[in-house]
């Protein structure tokens, strides 16, 4: 019942014309590589990508990536000392979060993980 009244929607709009001159028309569509997204999770990553929002253990690991480049790039002791403490405290909650939620252990979450961390690391954001 709900398809038929959807595929009613999209003719009429269709037939007025709204869904002319899209951006992307006539253009292959770009399918996302969401390999590196364990398979229950890809739904959950999707919806929170759109709507711009990370993860907490995410948005740690990349607070854990920033502060480490700072750390590297730092050359007063006294910055170096508070950065590190910082980051020690970062990294820290972030291994609490993860063994709390009981996915720091698996396999398939270190893979994940690293890939992200890749990302992070290389500056790219997909």
């Amino acid at each position: 019942m709900f398809s038929r009244i959807v595929e009613q929607k999209l003719a009429e709009a269709v037939a007025r014309g709204e869904l002319d001159n899209l951006p992307g028309a006539g253009k292959p569509l770009q399918l996302e590589d969401l390999s590196h997204v364990p398979e229950d999770l890809r739904m959950s990553y999707k919806l929170m990508k759109n709507a711009g929002i990370l993860p907490e253990e995410l948005a740690l690991q990349k607070e854990c990536v920033q502060l480490q480049d700072l750390l590297d790039a730092c050359r007063d002791a006294g910055e170096k000392e508070k950065i590190s403490r910082r980051l020690t405290e970062k990294s820290l909650r972030l291994r609490m979060l993860l063994e709390d939620r009981g996915i720091g252990s698996l396999q398939t979450f270190r893979q994940y993980g690293n890939a992200v961390r890749s990302r992070l690391e290389s500056g790219t954001e997909n």
